[in-house]
């Protein structure tokens, strides 16, 4: 076998480093569950042994975490005085969960991907689907912790206002659903925001709506109802919303038709949907690498599990939504924002 050593040794490069951030990942959600994270940023340059004593955990189990996340370089290491601090940086992406760039939440979903990975392999073999509900509880507070940040950052200062009078509409009192809501970040920001409209926050998994129903805060004008998002119940909407939902859906044309027939006249349909470009080529970045991961293991999987199967996967890109839309009875079709992670586009009939 005759390798070319100047094309090897940079993927093995690669290898290692991929082999060091897989085993770290776990870490990471350890280190925030134990609120190692935290005790840093908040009192923070320490010891192990002093964070140890902090956060009430054993200081040779803590030596050893403090080691792991310096040499990825997610806290700093003062090797004068032996302590451990989180720059401003470190601690926007380890330690605030309201951060806008908090990271954390991904780290909780891959708890899921992992344990579900004997069922993708037999996925794999027999073309059959994983459905959302099969998923370890991970998953599911995962997504949440992912997204929510963007979405308090973003939703009502930026996506709303790009629609055309939607926010001038939520003001004065409009009518709006949340098609896959999960556990309803997203709606109850909106109805935190506009409280002279109503809100509906509408998803087929049981348990994430309980969830949501706990976590309304007492919000009147909100509430969470279990349903798909072919045929949810209501009419007479103002907006219809679906937060990263649409590629995961077993019949993504079925549920725009039925948010077309939903809708008031001159309502509006929102997407939210991961950033993506056309075409593969287009997708060969490290966002589309973190999207194309999570599509396998979880979002064309949930889809092929549902009726249809149409298994768009998170990297379907804005041409190919633009035909569901289309496909689904609207004729006007924008992107109307952006982010590093989302599209925000925008539907009218």
């Amino acid at each position: 076998m005759n390798l070319d050593m100047t094309k090897l040794e940079p993927l093995l490069g690669t290898i290692v480093s991929e082999l060091g951030a897989a085993a770290n990942a776990s870490l990471v959600l350890t280190g925030e569950r134990l609120g190692l994270w935290r005790a840093l940023a908040e009192s923070g340059p320490l010891t192990s042994g002093e964070l140890a004593t902090t956060t009430g955990t054993r200081e040779r189990y803590v030596r050893e975490w403090l080691a792991s996340q310096a040499s990825s370089g997610f806290l700093t290491y003062d090797a004068a005085t032996d302590r451990f601090s989180l720059s401003p940086e470190q601690a926007a992406v380890f330690a605030d969960e309201d951060s806008p760039v908090s990271m954390t939440g991904g780290f909780h979903s891959l708890a899921a991907v992992y344990d579900a990975q004997p069922k993708l392999e037999e996925a794999f073999r027999n073309g059959h689907g994983i459905r959302w509900g099969d998923h370890c509880n991970c998953l599911f507070c995962g997504v949440e912790r992912f997204y929510r940040p963007g979405y308090k950052a973003n939703l009502i200062a930026e996506w709303l206002p790009a629609l055309d009078g939607v926010s001038d509409k939520l003001k004065r009192g409009a009518k709006v659903a949340d098609v896959g809501c999960g556990h309803g970040a997203s709606t109850i920001l909106m109805a935190e925001a506009f409280p002279k409209s109503k809100f509906v926050g509408i998803d087929f998994h049981e348990e994430s709506i309980s969830h949501a129903r706990e976590h309304a805060n007492g919000l009147p004008n909100v509430r969470f109802e279990t349903g798909r998002a072919q045929d949810f119940a209501g009419s007479g909407f103002d907006l219809v919303a679906m937060f990263d939902a649409l590629h995961d859906m077993g019949d993504p044309v079925g549920a725009v038709a039925h948010a077309r027939k939903v809708l008031k006249p001159d309502g509006t349909l929102m997407l939210a949907e991961p950033m993506a470009g056309d075409s593969l080529a287009d997708n060969l970045n490290p966002v589309g690498r973190v999207y194309y991961a999570f599509s396998t293991a979880v979002c064309v999987p949930t889809s092929l599990s549902q009726e249809v199967g149409a298994g768009l996967g998170a990297q379907a890109g804005e041409k190919r939504l633009a035909e569901v839309v289309r496909k689904g009875g609207f004729t006007r079709f924008r992107r109307a924002a952006e982010t590093p992670f989302n599209l925000i586009l925008e539907a009218r009939p």
